[in-house]
């Protein structure tokens, strides 16, 4: 946890709010509001593509890296179908399942913590974010973890979202990739039985920043079909994954023209969705940090995190537990990818049997 966070429980609610103003990056006041649209050359606009700030990041690797994010055209890259590289990134992070044994050896004596993404992990990615349901297995399976183990769900979307398609009161649940995090609701988890609730939003001031660019990325890509603009509380997702490929570059270019005009936020890319963020010292894995210490953890020794996930917003996650010295990301793969995960699930199926065996596992200790 970094050292300016101020933990105050209030009297009266119960519940803990955190502030800490370097979070903040400078000059976080709002910006003047994004001019009209101006019919400018091509080459004008392949030169102004420069995604925050990078000279040399230009349209055509811009959207290199969108087909990049996506499994079915990693299928057609020849160096990552190889099965030769396939066997050589298994040896580095090998599966999960077949690794179960050494990582609960690993874990003896301590207290297991779980972090789970949302998306492509406890369910799969579908075209329509709308209808990315977890199934009634799953939920059984995460509802029974939750009673062996502290439970969070850490997702890029709102709360409100995840929490309609989870519906488990007995979580913690951080959204909008981490910068809105509550605890369990009062009397049904025993892990916060004796804690005030959990509250800690620290992109708050950011509010009506991120719904005045919604409503531009809103008006600005409804000409292209298959777009879709998701409003994450403090963050955005700009979906593309129903956008036909050759309007990609187009869509890119009217997404960067919206954010430009706003320098507190960033935009990257995640798996076929680009994401709109406050310049905020917050991420998946402060996020995890400020969990670990709700819990009481911060500076134990005796606990181990476990945190599954499948995009690039978890690799932040994945290295906080690397520079812990504790626990173990699993990323949520079928194909190599840059990560540090220690290991590797394949699908969300492979996922719930992963967590099915964690809690076989804890009820035979108990």
């Amino acid at each position: 946890m970094v050292s300016q966070n101020v933990v105050v429980p209030d009297a009266t609610t119960g519940i803990i709010t955190v502030s800490n103003s370097s979070v903040f990056t400078p000059s976080a006041q709002k910006p003047p509001t994004a001019p009209g649209h101006i019919s400018i050359s091509k080459k004008k606009l392949l030169k102004s593509l420069e995604i925050n700030g990078d000279q040399s990041q230009r349209l055509n690797s811009w959207v290199d890296s969108m087909r990049a994010s996506s499994p079915t055209h990693l299928k057609s890259l020849p160096s990552l179908s190889s099965e030769e590289e396939l066997n050589s990134w298994m040896k580095q992070h090998p599966s999960a399942l077949d690794m179960f044994e050494r990582i609960i050896e690993a874990s003896r004596g301590k207290e297991i913590v779980m972090f789970l993404d949302y998306d492509g992990t406890l369910s799969p990615i579908v075209a329509d974010p709308d209808r990315a349901f977890i199934s009634s297995k799953m939920r059984r399976t995460v509802k029974k973890l939750a009673k062996c183990f502290p439970t969070s769900i850490v997702t890029g979307r709102c709360i409100d979202k995840v929490y309609s398609f989870v519906k488990l009161a007995e979580l913690y649940y951080a959204g909008s990739h981490g910068m809105d995090i509550k605890g369990p609701t009062k009397g049904f988890s025993r892990y916060n039985k004796d804690k005030p609730s959990v509250l800690y939003q620290p992109a708050g001031d950011f509010l009506p920043m991120i719904d005045e660019v919604f409503k531009q990325l809103v008006e600005k890509t409804k000409s292209t079909p298959g777009a879709k603009v998701e409003n994450n509380k403090f963050c955005l997702s700009v979906h593309f994954r129903c956008v036909d490929e050759k309007k990609w570059s187009e869509l890119a270019l009217k997404v960067r023209s919206v954010v430009k005009n706003y320098p507190t936020l960033k935009l990257s890319q995640g798996r076929k969705v680009f994401e709109i963020r406050p310049m905020i010292k917050w991420d998946k894995g402060k996020a995890l940090d400020f969990l670990l210490e709700s819990l009481g953890f911060g500076n134990s020794s005796d606990v181990f995190p476990i945190y599954i996930g499948d995009d690039r917003t978890d690799e932040d996650a994945f290295k906080l537990l690397q520079e812990r010295g504790q626990g173990l990301g699993l990323l949520v793969s079928k194909f190599p990818k840059d990560t540090n995960a220690s290991y590797s699930l394949q699908d969300p199926l492979e996922v719930m049997d992963f967590l099915r065996r964690l809690v076989e596992w804890k009820q035979i200790q108990q």
